[in-house]
């Protein structure tokens, strides 16, 4: 069978393929994670939807295996949230991803032998204790989509994690990343709510540390671009490049977003201008696609219309634990930057102001024409205003 080949585009959907996609170069964009694995450090990763995370994750995996040391596997919860509060199934749901990951991952001698489970309760430790004992080397486990669990199922998989930890590496993973949108300290809202529900006020507490995978770099932006210029010869001019960088504040999915619009959907040919840009952000903000709509999703709960309100008013809002812990989970969502307290990029701004204001739209009654100022001549050089 021919090969087909990919013409390489600007990424808005899923992990990228360096042999597809124009890229900023993953793994240097968290440089600490590598240290902590080898460690054997249990640690977090969170970040905001559409940032890198799983592209991260999986060339992570690649990498340390590739080295000969460990056998990393990189493996998504996101199916195991359809059981919801069901731990059991759960589990039955994360294992099978862990096995058929496996066998797409990694060699043959380095996957998990045949499991036959003991205890339905704790069958999710006891699948990684029994790969632990039989493995040439040490396990280095990635679980994305880690959030996407919730309730009872949140807490067994972490409390097993847990429990684990003091027998790594030769009965359990000698590094654990979870890996989300939202920190630790966030997790007891997916449990439910209450910290005790966890047995800890840290769920994960065999946690080193965690981090943050943080926005694009105006350097990185201007990467992408140079490579799509050198890959077809079309150019984003300096002012064209400075606008999207400004558009986007850094935001990966944006960044490939906006480029897209103007390439794909506008189909500009020549040399890109800031004009171009400004378009593109009008038809990004009027079509509404799936990852603002995702965000705009967020602003029915209290916690973050308690932080965006005020920001897009001018006001300030009185500073308390609850504020900054609020603050704190909108950060983590990427709706907003810190120090100081603003939007985190003109698009999201201008979408949620449209989403705030739409009920007050929707119940004005007048006729907009009584709006309408209609400036009349009174005698040349002057003019009065006149509604209409």
């Amino acid at each position: 069978m021919t090969e087909h080949v990919v013409k390489k585009h600007f990424n808005t959907a899923g992990p990228c393929n360096p042999a597809w996609h124009y890229m900023v170069p993953p793994l240097p964009r968290v440089p600490e994670a590598h240290g902590l694995a080898m460690d054997g450090g249990y640690f977090v990763l969170h970040a905001p939807r559409q940032t890198g995370k799983t592209t991260f994750l999986r060339a992570f995996a690649k990498q340390l295996t590739g080295e000969s040391v460990v056998t990393a596997l990189y493996a998504s919860c996101e199916t195991a949230s359809a059981a919801g509060d069901d731990h059991v199934a759960a589990q039955d749901a994360i294992v099978s991803r862990l096995v058929a990951q496996a066998e797409q991952q990694l060699p043959v001698s380095l996957r998990p032998p045949p499991f036959e489970v003991t205890s339905v309760e704790t069958r999710f430790i006891d699948f990684l204790r029994h790969w632990s004992e039989h493995s040439p080397r040490n396990l280095v486990l990635l679980l994305d989509e880690i959030d996407a669990l919730v309730g009872q199922s949140l807490i067994s998989v972490l409390r097993q994690l847990r429990d684990g930890f003091a027998d790594r590496p030769a009965r359990a993973p000698w590094s654990v990343m979870l890996c989300g949108l939202r920190d630790v300290r966030d997790y007891k809202m997916a449990s439910g709510g209450d910290a005790s529900r966890l047995g800890s006020s840290s769920p994960f507490n065999v946690k080193v540390k965690s981090l943050r995978l943080d926005n694009f770099h105006d350097s990185d932006v201007r990467d992408l671009l140079a490579q799509h210029t050198a890959e077809t010869g079309q150019a984003f001019d300096a002012d064209a490049t400075a606008r999207l960088v400004e558009l986007a504040g850094g935001q990966p999915w944006l960044v490939n977003a906006l480029a897209r619009e103007v390439l794909d959907e506008m189909k500009v040919v020549d040399t890109i201008h800031r004009a171009h840009l400004d378009e593109a952000k009008e038809r990004l903000v009027l079509a509404r696609a799936t990852h603002l709509d995702s965000l705009v999703s967020k602003l029915a709960e209290p916690r973050v219309r308690h932080v965006i309100e005020p920001i897009l008013a001018g006001e300030t809002t009185s500073i308390d634990s609850v504020f900054n812990d609020d603050v704190a989970y909108v950060v983590d969502l990427g709706l907003v930057k810190a120090e100081p307290l603003r939007m985190a990029n003109p698009i999201y701004s201008e979408v949620v102001a449209r989403v705030l204001a739409q009920p007050v739209q929707q119940n004005v009654l007048a006729d907009p024409r009584t709006f309408v100022v209609r400036w009349v001549s009174a005698k040349p050089g002057a003019f009065i205003s006149r509604r209409t």
